[in-house]
């Protein structure tokens, strides 16, 4: 970039990412000059900027790309987390920047990417000079690791978020709010991030409870069934995991229900 302290930056995409990356980066300094959306012409975007940030869905940054005609001086970066800077040929300068926190809409995302969010760079160092800028905390996600770092961050974020919405619709069932639950679920993950998972992990699947889990299939809607079962499995692995490295189940309970789990008592919920 010509000027790494006041870059300027024009965007292709104006949703939600672009718009909360856009606020984000003209906090800090950045000269945000554009933000290009469906109907305009992007084939001169890389003109007269540092960084052309191609803010688009996955499956059209290459096509877009590709419309774009190529300046050596101008680095163009994507937002994906699936896709590496690859897809960004012909562009010599070439950069994947990938923010690992939900962008709902784009003022919380604005102050989100402001909060030293970790971002996987790959490619351009003008990634990493944006990424500093912000506060962030940069980690380099490159090639064989690209996949499995995306479905972590999916399951990390999509799956988490979907799980709640069962939550929500298991708790309506029962005449009850999502609200109250709420706090339970922000608490659980919490733990997990301060104490790790298997060490957070507690309920009925944990400890080989399995008359407790039976009553609970007994009482779902029947559509619920895949995913409650599906969430059995996960926290009988899980408390394996965490019983075979040291034992840390509730006392009198952890390691005896975890057995009986291992050896299949809860094979119909897995």
């Amino acid at each position: 970039m010509t000027d790494a302290r006041s870059p300027k930056v024009r965007f292709i995409g104006a949703g939600r990412a672009a718009l909360s990356l856009a606020g984000a980066l003209a906090q800090v300094g950045c000269d945000v000059v554009d933000l290009l959306g469906r109907a305009d012409p992007v084939s001169s975007a890389a003109r007269g900027v540092d960084v052309l940030v191609i803010a688009v869905p996955d499956s059209a940054i290459a096509a877009v790309a590709g419309a774009v005609v190529p300046v050596p001086t101008t680095a163009v970066v994507h937002l994906s987390g699936s896709l590496g800077p690859e897809v960004l040929v012909p562009h010599p300068r070439r950069a994947s920047m990938h923010p690992l926190v939900p962008l709902p809409n784009p003022e919380t995302g604005t102050r989100r990417l402001l909060g030293g969010v970790s971002f996987a760079v790959d490619g351009d160092p003008a990634a990493s000079e944006l990424v500093e800028l912000l506060g962030g905390i940069e980690v380099s996600v490159t090639g064989a690791q690209r996949a499995a770092y995306h479905a972590a961050a999916c399951i990390a974020a999509n799956h988490v978020v979907a799980l709640l919405g069962q939550v929500e619709r298991v708790a309506n069932a029962a005449g009850l709010g999502f609200e109250m639950f709420a706090p339970l679920a922000a608490a659980a993950v919490a733990d997990a991030a301060a104490m790790g998972p298997a060490a957070a992990l507690t309920g009925p699947a944990a400890r080989g409870d399995q008359s407790t889990i039976e009553r609970h299939r007994a009482a779902l809607d029947p559509a619920e069934l895949p995913g409650y079962d599906a969430g059995v499995a996960l926290a009988v692995k899980l408390a394996g995991t965490r019983d075979s490295t040291g034992g840390t189940g509730a006392p009198g309970t952890g390691a005896p229900g975890t057995d009986r789990a291992r050896r299949g008592e809860v094979a119909r919920c897995a």
